[in-house]
């Protein structure tokens, strides 16, 4: 696991940190796709934007993803896909939800075909990202999501002073 969450948070006040709590998003690659560009810059942008980023790095079991999300009380889990490994997001989704973080949600970014994307939203994936996609962009609809997760689970609001 690699701390990225060193350094100032540089976000013009956009999406401020939330109380004595930043909102914690773990961002993983699981399978053998060992591509993490892309997951290091939206780590960076994240952090930037006020989240505290929890990062795996590639080549991830899902079971090791799970247990990560439990023991840090993650707010969202972003899984980063290069090559097919995003077909394996069906089988973290259900393992999550057997360890009782089914309302936790889950964006997916990377290469993905658009009927595989279909089939990971209808199977509960928040959000998919394809390369290209903004920083704004990336960081707004993040934030949006915790939001959500925030007004319809229980728990803490990850971003009540945002």
């Amino acid at each position: 696991m690699t701390d990225i969450n060193d350094g100032p948070a540089v976000n013009g006040g956009r999406h401020p940190p939330a109380g004595d709590r930043r909102p914690r998003v773990l961002l993983t690659k699981i399978g053998l796709d060992g591509h993490d560009r892309g997951s290091r810059i939206v780590a960076t942008w994240l952090r930037d934007a006020g989240m505290e980023v929890i990062y795996t790095g590639p080549w991830q079991a899902i079971a090791d993803v799970v247990t990560l999300a439990t023991d840090e009380d993650v707010d969202l889990i972003g899984i980063s896909s290069l090559a097919t490994d995003h077909r394996l997001v069906p089988r973290l989704m259900q393992a999550l939800a057997d360890a009782g973080l089914g309302e936790v949600p889950v964006v997916v970014g990377g290469i993905v075909p658009p009927e595989d994307e279909q089939e990971l939203l209808r199977g509960g994936v928040a959000r998919v990202f394809h390369p290209g996609a903004s920083r704004t962009a990336v960081v707004d609809d993040v934030t949006a999501l915790l939001r959500d997760a925030a007004a319809s689970g229980p728990g803490h609001d990850p971003l009540s002073a945002a």
